[in-house]
């Protein structure tokens, strides 16, 4: 039913990966979404270098859809707006928007999809939720791992960089990440679910 109109560019789905614009969070634990974004746009051959809804973004195909992948620059706890604006300009259902973003319940290299949900104490999805008023966002979590140490204060964890072997993980994470984004942008989030749950 969406992106027929051949006005609004036929995007049928967003897929946005949250992070922090500045250089010192390039590849900090926080900016999972955003590295996360950065692998998929090289499996999709998409660039992801225009400016527009206060993100950088860049349009493909997957699973034979016409899809939007997202990097918002508003800063993780601001994420709403950009996604917001970029729903209402497309007119895209919450179910047809796909956020990525990092989960310290979970260990690195390890992720969850959700079809929908809360925000579970994440600030950028916090955000989305508010202003778009829905909770039916599919997501995938992708983990960073607990604080080593519970004395540590949680925004120097999430902030801190991954380390070498960390990346070696993460990088096959990545991978099963943009395989479950096509299975999710195909309809099969249930099997996307099975497989890399």
């Amino acid at each position: 039913m969406f992106g027929k109109n051949k006005l609004s560019g036929s995007i049928e789905y967003l897929v946005v990966g949250l992070g922090n614009p500045d250089k010192k969070y390039e590849n900090t634990r926080h900016n999972a979404g955003w590295l996360a974004l950065d692998h998929l746009a090289e499996k999709f051959n998409c660039n992801v270098n225009r400016i527009k809804f206060k993100s950088f973004v860049g349009e493909c195909n997957i699973a034979g859809r016409k899809a939007m992948l997202m990097k918002p620059t508003t800063y993780m706890n601001n994420s709403g707006q950009a996604v917001v604006e970029a729903m209402n300009f497309y007119k895209i259902p919450p179910e047809n928007v796909i956020i990525l973003f990092d989960d310290i319940s979970l260990d690195v290299g390890k992720m969850r999809i959700r079809s929908k949900g809360s925000d579970g104490g994440q600030k950028g999805m916090r955000s989305i939720i508010y202003l778009s008023g829905s909770e039916n966002f599919p997501r995938i979590k992708i983990g960073i791992g607990a604080k080593p140490n519970p004395h540590w204060d949680l925004a120097d964890w999430v902030l801190s960089k991954f380390t070498d072997d960390e990346f070696k993980t993460l990088g096959t994470m990545f991978d099963n990440a943009a395989k479950a984004v096509e299975l999710i942008i195909d309809g099969k989030i249930d099997r996307a679910m099975n497989l890399y749950n």
